[in-house]
C-alpha cells in the first residue's frame, strides 16, 4: 500500500523498523517516514534502503545519522529542528529505538525542552522471542546484553537468579557458548531455556533445551546471526509459610485478595487455592 501523504504535527516520532523481514513494518510507520520533515537514523544506509524497498522518496529531506558516538554533537541540530516546529522521525537500524538501541538521550532531550514525542510501535526481537519460545510470558525481565567478562557475567546472573520471571537477554554468536555455560553454573543446568536466532529471517531458529544441553550444543556448534536467549524462571521447591505470609503482606498493600493471591502464587510457583485462603484470613484478621 502507498503511504498516506499528510502533514505531521511537530514533534519527535520514534519509529520501530523490521528486525529482518522488510515487510514487518506498520503502515503508520511508513506514513511517518514518508511525511516527516527530518529523518534521523542509527544507520542512514539501512534507513535509505528501507525507504527504497517501500517506495518512499526523500524529496530533498535531510537524513541525519544519530547514534551513541555522535549524539552529543547531533542532538542540538535535532532540537533546533523541533524548536522550529518540524516533525522529526528517528529510526533504529533494526527494531525499536531504546530497546538496546540508541534514542534515550534524544527522547529525554525532547521532553526536557517541551517538545511532543510519540512512537510508532513495531518489531522488537525480545518480544518476538517471547512469543515463539514457549516459556511463560506473564512476567519477564529484559536484561539486554550481559557483561563480556565471565566473572562479571556470573555476578549479574547471580543477582537475577531469584527473579520470578522469564529472563531475556541479547547475545552475540561469539559469546553464546560462554554465556550459556555461566548461566548453567549459576542458575542450574536443568533450568529450561530457548535460544532464538535470526528471527524473521530465512534461517530463523528456536532451539529449546536445558541450560546444560544448550551450553554443550553451542560449545560444539558455531552460531550465526542475531540471538535472543530466554531462560525460564526459577522454581523454588522449599517455600516456607513465612515466605508466603511475607509476600502476601506486601501484595495486599496495593492489591485485592484475588489479585494478590494470583500474584504471589505465580511469583513463588505455588498452588493458588491455599494462598488465596491464607490471603482471605489475613484480610479478615486486619478488619476484625
Amino acid at each position: 500500500m502507498n503511504p498516506v501523504n499528510t502533514r505531521l504535527a511537530p514533534g519527535l516520532y520514534l519509529v520501530a523498523t523490521p528486525i529482518g523481514n522488510a515487510r514487518d513494518i506498520t503502515l503508520r510507520s511508513l506514513d511517518i517516514l514518508a511525511n516527516a520533515d527530518v529523518l534521523a537514523a542509527e544507520d542512514t544506509r539501512s534507513l535509505k534502503r528501507l525507504l527504497e524497498i517501500h517506495g518512499i522518496a526523500l524529496n530533498g529531506r535531510p537524513v541525519l545519522a544519530y547514534h551513541d558516538h555522535n549524539g552529543g554533537k547531533m542532538r542540538p541540530r535535532i532540537m533546533a529542528d523541533l524548536a522550529e516546529g518540524k516533525s522529526v522521525a528517528y529510526a533504529s537500524e533494526a527494531g525499536t529505538p531504546m530497546i538496546s538501541d540508541p534514542g534515550f538521550d534524544l527522547l529525554r532531550g525532547a521532553i526536557e525542552e517541551g517538545h511532543p514525542a510519540t512512537a510508532a510501535p513495531g518489531a522488537a526481537a525480545v518480544i518476538m522471542a517471547l512469543t515463539v519460545a514457549g516459556l511463560p510470558t506473564d512476567r519477564f525481565l529484559f536484561a539486554g546484553f550481559l557483561p563480556n567478562a565471565s566473572g562479571a557475567r556470573k555476578k549479574t546472573l547471580t543477582e537475577l537468579a531469584g527473579v520470578p520471571a522469564t529472563l531475556a537477554f541479547y547475545e552475540s554468536p561469539k559469546r553464546i557458548a560462554g554465556m550459556l555455560g555461566d548461566a548453567a553454573e549459576v542458575l542450574g543446568g536443568d533450568r529450561k531455556a530457548v535460544v532464538c536466532r535470526e528471527l524473521t529471517k530465512k534461517f530463523e531458529e528456536a532451539r529449546r533445551g536445558t541450560l546444560s544441553e544448550l551450553a554443550s550444543y553451542y560449545g560444539e556448534n558455531t552460531a550465526k546471526g542475531e540471538i535472543v536467549v530466554l531462560i525460564d524462571r526459577g522454581h523454588s521447591e522449599n517455600i516456607s509459610e513465612s515466605d508466603v505470609t511475607t509476600a502476601l503482606e506486601e501484595a495486599l498493600k496495593t492489591m485485592s485478595v484475588r489479585d494478590a493471591s494470583d500474584f504471589v502464587a505465580k511469583m513463588l510457583g505455588q498452588p493458588r487455592r491455599p494462598i488465596y485462603q491464607q490471603a482471605m484470613k489475613m484480610r479478615n484478621d486486619d478488619h476484625s
